[in-house]
């Protein structure tokens, strides 16, 4: 199979994992918006966006374990692919047992941040401590959807999204309109999509990698060397994720104290960035797939070509979105509000969402070629230095440019991750002269 076919077999699944995330969300809004009470809809999008920023943080234990066991599938390493999984499913089971312990005071720290009115609050205090009892489910798929993705299978993943999908369709329905438990009830439809896909997955390893099925050694599991590695690996994730929602939270927030039109108009656009990287996402979990595997084959020739070519993917993809948003970009937002003010105010910004994709595709593809050799100080790096610049470009221009200012440093920050992690390219080459 040549690498093309290769890259697409890899990033058409993911493709469709990704466009039901925004679905599954939409289910659980359309059905609280017909509960009668406005405040059931901000209780969920408080309750989601909390546990949004909870598992964002955590998403190394995909990331780290994607990349260890691409090495370990291309070593042809079965006892490392065995542990890779066990190791990664164990850690999110510690953490998620950390969140169920502190659960309370995670909750009330977080909504003395967010300072909700009280019925929402009491919605969303009650959906977060339904939703809370999901945390091992989801940190464990974690480390399940990143080992499918090392054994360079998408398509697992996909199907697991389909029946959280219908899961959460039933599930929610049923609670909601049979049982008359109202946000809890979306809650529990949640809960019951998480532990399907998780125990989906568990049986998907089981049957198709009986191989691989991982056995608990704890001393293999816990040798110095090789969880010195993991914890080095997921830290530079975890940190680079921590930058990431640094810079998304603020971008929001700085849109927020401009005033509501401003940040309708930004939170509008914003999404034209959002669909753009549920694509780009995609290549780059091929990226994470197929750089590890070349790096743990030591394969240099097939490396550079795999690197070569989802860069002629990227570009196209880049090319193909801005092409779609100059000519039906403006319509697209015309779908999402029909608001004159805030339509009339977002064509005055529009071009700087034009630029995303080809500021951005970049950063995108080297994160998952980064991922995938394990290389991931150089992303770090690379992170913080545009995180910096983000920061240092608003501030300075805010004054003169007001919230050009702010859109201005966000490409900056986009494309800076790229170029700087395409100048540190060679140190994904070099893992394979040194090892």
């Amino acid at each position: 199979m040549n690498l093309n076919k290769k890259i697409l077999r890899l990033a058409v699944p993911s493709i469709v994992s990704n466009l039901t995330v925004p679905l599954l969300g939409l289910i659980d809004v359309g059905i609280v918006g017909h509960l009668g009470s406005a405040s059931y809809i901000g209780a969920l999008a408080i309750g989601g966006m909390l546990f949004n920023m909870i598992y964002w943080g955590f998403g190394f234990l995909r990331m780290g374990t994607s990349g260890m066991t691409a090495q370990a599938y291309g070593k042809q390493d079965t006892a490392e692919i065995s542990d890779t999984l066990a190791r990664a499913v164990l850690v999110g089971f510690g953490i998620a047992a950390l969140l169920l312990l502190l659960q309370y005071p995670v909750s009330r720290a977080a909504f003395y941040l967010l300072r909700p009115g009280e019925e929402v609050e009491a919605g969303a205090s009650l959906y977060f401590a339904v939703c809370i009892w999901g945390a091992p489910a989801v940190l464990g798929l974690y480390g399940f959807t990143g080992w499918f993705v090392g054994l360079q299978n998408t398509r697992f993943p996909m199907y697991i999204a389909f029946v959280q999908y219908a899961l959460n369709l039933v599930f929610s329905l049923a609670f909601v309109f049979l049982l008359h438990m109202k946000i809890a009830g979306v809650a529990a439809g949640t809960l019951v999509a998480q532990w399907g896909g998780f125990l989906m997955a568990v049986y998907l390893a089981s049957r198709r990698y009986k191989q691989f099925r991982p056995v608990i050694r704890l001393k293999a599991l816990f040798r110095l060397p090789a969880m010195r590695r993991f914890f080095s690996v997921n830290s530079d994730i975890f940190l680079r994720t921590l930058c990431l929602i640094a810079v998304t939270t603020f971008f929001t927030g700085a849109g927020a104290r401009q005033g509501d039109t401003i940040l309708a108009v930004n939170t509008l656009l914003i999404q034209l960035f959002t669909l753009f990287s549920y694509f780009m996402d995609s290549f780059a979990y091929a990226g994470e797939a197929l750089a590890g595997r070349y790096v743990g084959e030591r394969n240099l020739p097939m490396l550079k070509q795999t690197v070569k070519h989802l860069f002629y993917w990227g570009s196209g993809v880049a090319v193909l979105f801005t092409l779609l948003y100059g000519v039906g970009g403006e319509n697209f937002l015309r779908l999402l509000t029909d608001n004159t003010a805030v339509l009339t105010a977002a064509s005055r910004y529009f071009y700087w969402a034009l630029a995303i994709p080809l500021a951005g595709f970049g950063a995108f593809l080297w994160d998952g070629i980064f991922i995938g050799a394990t290389t991931t100080r150089i992303m770090l790096y690379a992170m913080l230095l545009a995180s910096a610049v983000f920061f240092a470009l608003y501030y300075g221009l805010k004054g003169a440019l007001g919230n050009d200012a702010l859109w201005l440093a966000f490409l900056v920050y986009l494309a800076l991750r790229g170029i700087v992690s395409h100048i540190a390219s060679g140190a994904v080459y070099r893992t394979i002269d040194c090892r």
